[in-house]
């Protein structure tokens, strides 16, 4: 893979070099936790905000370990003798690692930033230099093909995605490969594309340091680079979903008008699925002025397919407009160039009768269900990641209450989800509250409002008593007609459990 126009990359067919450089990384304790013990939270949470300052401040001495952290996350020149000390240094230069800058001294090529496993395994994101989250060149060093480490986006994904053993999963986009990384670990084989093919190299430095297996990289855009009738159990991508009158920046312009690029993506993912298999996104849509929004996300789900969508916010046009122009760094650029752009956002919003753009997840997953469920929701609210067994535990009830008409539903058994809790609300000293609550302390936290026989159900289920067993008790309880209560129940009991509150116990 050859690049242009950016500074040199290690070499990808060194895994000698790269198994060494790791080996020697975690002797200096150039981890997650050494990060933390060295450089304290203060000046570790200042990083995240490109803030060096700090950093630099508690690695003035000449440790191993502070070595490393200028060497590689703050871009500082270190002294060949210095860092000999710490690395195979001259294996590190003839490999790329480093670049010897004149004066004694050598540099970094890339970013490399300690990163935490959800197994506890100690990983290195490579990213373009100053362009690691909390890279030392911070917001307003990127030019266009520059490969970025882990943001928001990426960790949130990673957070949502279903983690099971799969034969196959596809990482599209892969950019500096954190999720192609994440799969490696349950995934007997991991294919990743990008168009970009600086990120290819980018990510196949990220695995080999990382001590990972290496993945199927292949350069094309979307779908382009998987061959026909080629299909994965699992598909993930946080694309270049912005929303942006061209394709400035590769790692975030998709090149494509409005939201065609995600709506292009959801829509070709359910042919590359296996039964069962999962695809799961990051995307941006347009609010378009008299047209629903949950119905311009429901008419991208492909045929054969049920669909968890999740709108975690909505920005009008011209906070959009600025988020990504400060992004660029066009806020510290020319007054009049920056208006220009700003005016020419807002010229494309304009024609497309755009009035705000949502961010959020969408999940799809492959069924054989003769009426698949389209599932479209507004959640701003915070959650608890990861979320990915909450997500795979979502569809498990889809198929639950797809299998079970009313009368198989009162015949069912029910444990009350873990850390619900019930809230009442109402006047101080009323005999009754106005109505009852159930919270979820975990996963999405979500909470609904039930009457008091929801209530009184979900309190009494614990898996042992059947739903039916349990209703025909509260009618004795409340005086009420035990049939007539039948009757109405189940629906609120199928909304209980879509929604997770209540689990089937099969």
């Amino acid at each position: 893979m050859t690049d242009t126009g950016l500074a040199p990359l290690p070499a990808t067919d060194r895994p000698d070099a790269a198994a060494r450089l790791r080996d020697a990384l975690l002797a200096a304790s150039f981890t997650v936790d050494g990060l933390l013990d060295l450089l304290g939270a203060p000046a570790y949470a200042a990083l995240a905000r490109s803030e060096t300052v700090p950093a630099l401040r508690a690695t003035r001495g000449d440790t191993p370990l502070e070595t490393l952290v200028r060497l590689f996350l703050l871009q500082q020149p270190a002294p060949h003798a210095r860092v000999a000390a710490v690395l195979p240094v001259d294996e590190v230069l003839e490999s790329g690692w480093l670049t010897d800058v004149g004066g004694g001294e050598v540099a970094a090529t890339v970013d490399v930033r300690p990163f935490g496993g959800p197994g506890g395994e100690d990983w290195f994101i490579v990213s373009d230099l100053g362009c690691a989250v909390g890279g030392a060149g911070g917001i307003g060093q990127r030019d266009e093909g520059v490969v970025l480490g882990v943001g928001g986006a990426s960790t949130t994904l990673a957070g949502i995605t279903v983690r099971m053993p799969v034969a196959s999963a596809l990482d599209l986009g892969t950019g500096s490969g954190i999720q192609a990384l994440h799969a490696s670990r349950h995934a007997t084989r991991v294919t990743a594309t990008d168009v970009n093919p600086r990120a290819l190299h980018i990510t196949a430095l990220t695995l080999a340091l990382s001590g990972a297996p290496a993945a199927d990289l292949r350069e094309g855009s979307l779908f382009e680079p998987v061959k026909e009738g080629e299909t994965f159990d699992l598909i993930v991508s946080n694309p270049p979903f912005v929303i942006s009158p061209g394709a400035r920046l590769t790692y975030r312009d998709g090149g494509m008008g409005g939201d065609d690029l995600c709506r292009s993506l959801v829509q070709q993912a359910g042919e590359r699925l296996n039964e069962g298999g999962f695809a799961q996104f990051l995307a941006n849509w347009q609010h378009v002025a008299g047209e629903d929004w949950q119905d311009r996300l429901r008419s991208w789900v492909p045929r054969g397919c049920d669909a968890w969508i999740v709108q975690r916010e909505v920005q009008d046009v011209t906070q959009y407009a600025e988020l990504w122009l400060r992004d660029a760094g066009d806020h510290h650029g020319d007054p009049a160039e920056y208006q220009a752009r700003y005016d020419a956002w807002l010229d494309e919003f304009e024609a497309r009768k755009v009035k705000a753009v949502g961010f959020g997840w969408i999940t799809l997953r492959r069924t054989g269900a003769a009426e698949p469920s389209v599932t479209v929701e507004e959640w701003p609210h915070p959650v608890e990641q990861p979320l990915g067994e909450v997500i795979r535990a979502h569809f498990d009830r889809l198929d639950f209450l797809r299998e079970y008409d009313d009368a198989a539903l009162l015949e069912g058994h029910f444990r009350l989800a873990a850390e619900v809790v019930q809230e009442q609300v109402g006047l101080p000293g009323a005999e009754d509250p106005e109505h009852v609550v159930l919270r979820q302390h975990r996963g999405m936290r979500r909470a609904t409002k039930v009457d008091t026989v929801g209530a009184g159900f979900a309190g009494v289920c614990d898996g042992t008593l059947s739903a039916g067993r349990i209703l025909d008790a509260i009618a004795q309880l409340v005086g009420e007609d035990r049939t007539l209560l039948r009757d109405r129940t189940p629906a609120q009991i199928r909304l209980l459990v879509e929604q997770g509150f209540l689990e089937p116990v099969v």
